[in-house]
């Protein structure tokens, strides 16, 4: 896995604008996912990184589903890293 520090700009968001995106409107939301921003995410692949930018593109209700409640995300991909966070933050 290549740090997101050595990629170029150009691939993956600057740590500070994913953290401002992990901030929600709901504070458990905000704790995982800012959680993994800072602790999982600098160590990640450029797809994962990728990946973690598309799941915040997504509304807090939706979230909630997948982190509190008992929803799964439909793509196999989104599968992954939902538990992956979840796993990280446990």
């Amino acid at each position: 896995m290549e740090p997101v520090s050595a990629r170029p700009a150009s691939e993956a968001a600057p740590l500070g604008r994913v953290l401002w995106r992990c901030r929600r409107g709901m504070k458990e939301l905000d704790v995982l996912l800012e959680r993994f921003a800072r602790g999982a995410l600098p160590q990640a692949a450029a797809e994962e990184a990728s990946r973690f930018e598309q799941l915040l593109g997504l509304p807090d209700p939706v979230l909630a589903g997948y982190f509190l409640g008992g929803a799964r995300p439909a793509d196999p991909e989104m599968v992954r890293l939902v538990g992956r966070i979840r796993a990280y933050v446990a």
